[in-house]
């Protein structure tokens, strides 16, 4: 998580205005300083236009320089003329309809996670459909730079989306690309709505609170501006972009009032689905009558998405050891040489179903490090049952290198290929910390764990204990091929700054 900024709220007038009560049914006008200026509305629905045409742009250049790059790659390699000039010209077209199919061009809306999921079918859909003319029309190509044609444009265009997002994120530190957000309620689930605004670069500035019934007083230091009855007013008065509704402080009726004012100012709403820890790909919204209603898909594996894992699982770990085997035998003579004792640490973990099974890595410690540790415990930097140490006196000069670099967790493949572990999942846990686990953290040993996973991409060992599982709960209620391939596509970003690694 970036380090928050804390925006300011309402512009001068405004903020005065709400101090002194003058804003139509305004009853507290405390109001926080403001720490930067924000662009007024109209300028920020033109700064998401642009920059939808700046990606729109980079997303055509991407696939196009994918399907040329493979035509020379080709080439180096076969006699055969390809014929693809007039398909990397019709491209730009296939690129625009097919991304706009797969709403890639609601930025503000997509997660990183549900980008990747949507960008790895909106490519294959459109090489596909490359692939698909060029029957239709007779034009030679050959099956390699298919292959190539897909594995280069997906890298472009997700290397280009990645650096549009820290595009988006330092505007945002500055405040742009930014929407001014009323909020509708005013009990406890609205004032969490503002904290996560102010505490989180999601793009939204908390304006303040407009209520529906009862006077409440959330603990947050953001005005009370007014009711529901003056929200077209205070619309206006603050040049929202964007209303965000606490569910559980308004009335199906309240809802028509908010829709009427939003439509007549032509501004966005958006309402609390009080379902945590879900990906958004899970919901779908369905009618029921006259009710709305949001269908949670099921995350259990099916036998053909576990026989996928698993294949994916055997393959991946079997091509690493492969290639990196010259590298894993210099680590095991380098281990061996640097200090007494086996190359191979063992140690026993819970896996799936609460079954035990041996870890194995490269040893990182002195050959007694664990008869050492009852010593070592009360300097434990760690919450919950974990142990961890920034500067352990156990570990190596070669053992931290390991770390650093994530080296030392290499022959883990050999529990993946054993079927121990997968190639994603939760942290392996230790008998100890599983002997002290409330009922539900058990949820954890669902799944088989994973070599790295959302808590490997998300801080490490900078990481609390509760944040270890919750983030592991989060991925076993969110599991899916695609999901896995983002935190893959994300572990070695992390590996290579070296954050969180002790």
């Amino acid at each position: 998580m970036t380090d928050p900024v804390i925006p300011g709220t309402l512009d001068a007038d405004v903020t005065a205005r709400a101090a002194t009560g003058a804003l139509d049914g305004t009853l507290d006008g405390n109001a926080s300083p403001t720490a930067v200026e924000v662009r007024p509305a109209s300028r920020v629905r033109r700064d998401y236009v642009l920059l939808k045409a700046g990606v729109v742009a980079t997303d055509c250049l991407s696939v196009a320089a994918g399907l040329g790059l493979a035509v020379l790659v080709d080439r180096a390699f076969s006699s055969q003329t390809l014929q693809v000039g007039w398909l990397t010209a019709l491209s730009p077209l296939l690129v625009v309809v097919v991304f706009s199919a797969f709403h890639l061009y609601s930025i503000q809306r997509l997660t990183a996670a549900e980008e990747f999921r949507l960008i790895l079918l909106a490519v294959t859909m459109v090489i596909t459909s490359i692939v698909t003319l060029s029957f239709w029309v007779g034009a030679e190509f050959s099956r390699p730079w298919i292959g190539l044609s897909w594995a280069i444009a997906m890298m472009f265009v997700m290397a280009s989306r990645y650096l549009w997002r820290r595009i988006i994120y330092v505007s945002r530190q500055h405040g742009r690309l930014v929407q001014r957000t009323l909020i509708v309620g005013a009990n406890a689930e609205a004032g969490r709505i503002v904290t996560e605004m102010l505490h989180d670069d999601l793009g939204f500035i908390p304006l303040g609170y407009v209520c529906a019934d009862a006077w409440g007083r959330p603990t947050t230091d953001v005005p009370m501006l007014g009711d529901l009855d003056n929200l077209g007013a205070l619309i206006a008065e603050t040049d929202a972009d964007c209303i965000f509704v606490a569910s559980s402080a308004i009335r199906p009726e309240h809802m028509a009032q908010v829709n009427k004012a939003a439509r007549r100012c032509g501004i966005e709403v958006r309402v609390t689905a009080n379902v945590q820890e879900v990906l958004s790909t899970r919901i779908s919204p369905q009618p029921l009558g006259g009710l709305m209603a949001f269908s949670l898909r099921p995350v259990r594996l099916s036998g053909l998405q576990a026989g996928a894992k698993r294949t994916f699982d055997i393959v991946s770990s079997t091509v690493v050891l492969i290639v990196f085997s010259p590298l894993i035998t210099l680590i095991a003579v380098a281990v061996k040489a640097t200090s007494a004792g086996p190359i191979l640490f063992r140690q026993e973990r819970v896996g799936y179903r609460g079954r035990p099974f041996t870890v194995l890595k490269f040893r990182t410690m002195v050959a007694d490090a664990e008869e050492r540790l009852p010593e070592l415990l009360d300097r434990n930097e760690a919450t919950g049952p974990l142990f961890k140490m920034a500067h352990d006196p156990r570990v190596t000069r070669f053992g931290r290198f390991l770390r650093k670099t994530s080296l030392d967790e290499l022959p883990q493949l050999v529990n993946v290929l054993r079927g121990d572990m997968t190639v994603v999942g939760p942290r392996p846990p230790l008998p100890r910390e599983v002997a002290q686990y409330e009922e539900w953290q058990m949820a954890r040993l669902e799944v088989r764990p994973g070599i790295t996973g959302l808590w490997q991409v998300s801080g490490r060992s900078e990481l609390p204990f509760e944040d270890y599982v919750r983030l592991d709960l989060f991925y076993i209620e969110n599991w899916s091929l695609a999901f896995d391939l983002f935190i893959i596509a994300k572990t070695l970003p992390t590996i290579i700054s070296r954050r969180g690694a002790h």
